[in-house]
């Protein structure tokens, strides 16, 4: 095994001695910790006598989970915009169209694009981007044909049983996401992803809400969460720039790519969030984020940083200048807002 030993176990040392020279036999190199503990999960849950309709759940999420990475792991280096909305959208509706611009114009910026693989606005977003800049992740529902997934034959293709690893898998591949209006699905779509970016269980990542020249369709939306959310103090007024709204496909385009422009990506190490970036900030740019951050710095001040030792471990963006500061870690809302000032150094 790794230096790194797996924290959980089955209780019982023979049988771990035997799943440490199972993985070994199976010529597992990397992470063979985690490794040890998938398997060990996999006996606890036979030798808890769960039930077949329990045991058929969780094989078949991991079936689907394992396929998705499978299929997305060529694709890690490559941004890629998440594109939601209504499956009954009608190929000569103004949405079908700026959906299908949409689609087309970030794939010209060098992304990729994820659907639901259904017909609609999800087939408008694969028809712009393109069948090979395109992953059609399909939901397997009877009365809802996958076309995007016919257009997209070179193996981006994922059938899902399970909503909530096809949500897993949108939340955990994009980067971006524009939402389109729709139903039931866009609706919940957009209320997970908010959820996720204001509780952090989320990376920080740019939302576009699209509507067509004319249409009020997320104005609405925002003043419903304005008048029975905002007022009610249900939320911050600060979780209401989660999000852009507009009518504009170059606007919704340059609002996307603009969230990278110097942000690269984030993670906590050692009790401190690093962020990081494309190029080294200044001392006038990190005393500006000082002065107007402030309030989320938890104590000592936002500093720059060394990639850390875990970090270079895991190759993870260790040739990127970083960041780092003790996060409130209940304002992510705010923390957005720093990054949208970072992209304007």
């Amino acid at each position: 095994m790794t230096e790194r030993r797996p924290r959980y176990r089955t209780g019982d040392d023979d049988l771990d001695r035997r799943i440490d020279e199972l993985i070994a036999d199976a010529g597992i190199q990397a992470d063979q910790d985690l490794a040890f503990e998938l398997v060990t999960s996999v006996l606890r849950m036979g030798r808890e006598g769960l039930s077949r309709g329990d045991l058929k759940i969780a094989n078949s999420t991991l079936k689907e989970m394992r396929y998705a990475f499978h299929v997305f792991d060529p694709y890690r280096s490559v941004r890629k915009l998440a594109i939601f909305g209504s499956a009954r959208t009608g190929i000569d509706e103004p949405a079908y169209a700026a959906a299908r611009d949409v689609g087309r114009e970030i794939a010209d910026e060098g992304w990729m694009v994820i659907t639901g693989g259904g017909p609609g606005i999800m087939t408008a977003g694969i028809e712009g981007a393109g069948a090979e800049n395109s992953f059609a992740v399909n939901i397997v529902l009877p009365f809802e044909p996958a076309g995007g997934g016919v257009m997209v034959n070179d193996g981006k293709v994922i059938n899902f049983k399970y909503f909530f690893n096809r949500k897993l898998t949108f939340m955990k591949e994009a980067c971006a996401y524009v939402m389109f209006p729709g139903g039931y699905g866009t609706m919940d779509e957009t209320f997970e992803l908010l959820t996720l970016l204001q509780t952090g269980r989320e990376v920080p990542a740019p939302i576009v809400l699209f509507e067509p020249p004319g249409d009020a369709y997320w104005r609405s939306f925002r003043h419903f969460l304005e008048v029975e959310l905002l007022d009610s103090g249900l939320i911050a007024a600060d979780d209401l720039d989660l999000f852009h709204i507009t009518s504009d496909v170059g606007d919704a385009v340059e609002h996307l790519t603009a969230f990278y422009r110097v942000f690269d990506s984030i993670r906590y190490v050692g009790g401190r969030l690093v962020l990081r970036l494309s190029k080294e900030l200044t001392d006038a740019q990190l005393e500006k984020l000082n002065d107007e951050f402030a309030d989320i710095v938890a104590s000592g001040r936002i500093e720059r940083a060394a990639a850390s030792p875990a970090e270079i471990a895991d190759g993870d963006a260790v040739d990127r200048p970083r960041i780092r500061f003790r996060f409130i870690d209940n304002s992510y809302a705010r923390l957005h807002a720093m990054i949208r000032l970072i992209n304007t150094f």
